[in-house]
């Protein structure tokens, strides 16, 4: 298993495309899905992917004059591991505290308590 790199907010996005697409992506695959959502120049977008091979996330290979993407760590490695470390960094790693802070302060829809109902009468057995 890869070793997960840490992952700033912005290439999160750009790993969020790739993770997506579910298949290997270009360059401009990134820039044209990101370009709704972000005023970003599509250097800049290439300079996160570079960085993102750079730390190991993602992967290339030549095609003619293009590069292809993919991702060498997936999306549910990552998640779990930037989970933990905001979960140390802002809780001290303890989960309760957090959960109750989240249950508190969010709007929750009847669908979502009766799933985290269940999710806790689980762990209670």
């Amino acid at each position: 298993m890869a070793k997960v790199p840490a992952i700033s907010d912005a290439e999160w996005n750009v790993m969020r495309v790739v993770w997506e697409a579910g298949r290997p992506v270009t360059a401009s695959d990134v820039v044209d899905c990101l370009a709704g959502r972000h005023d970003w120049n599509p250097r800049t977008v290439k300079t996160m992917l570079g960085r993102l091979v750079r730390k190991g996330a993602l992967a290339y290979e030549e095609d003619g004059k293009r590069y292809l993407y993919r991702a060498r760590v997936p999306m549910e490695q990552c998640l779990k591991a930037e989970s933990r470390s905001f979960l140390d960094r802002v809780f001290g790693g303890a989960a309760g505290p957090m959960l109750s802070y989240f249950v508190r302060s969010s709007k929750l829809s009847a669908e979502e308590i009766a799933e985290l109902k269940q999710m806790l009468s689980g762990k209670e057995k």
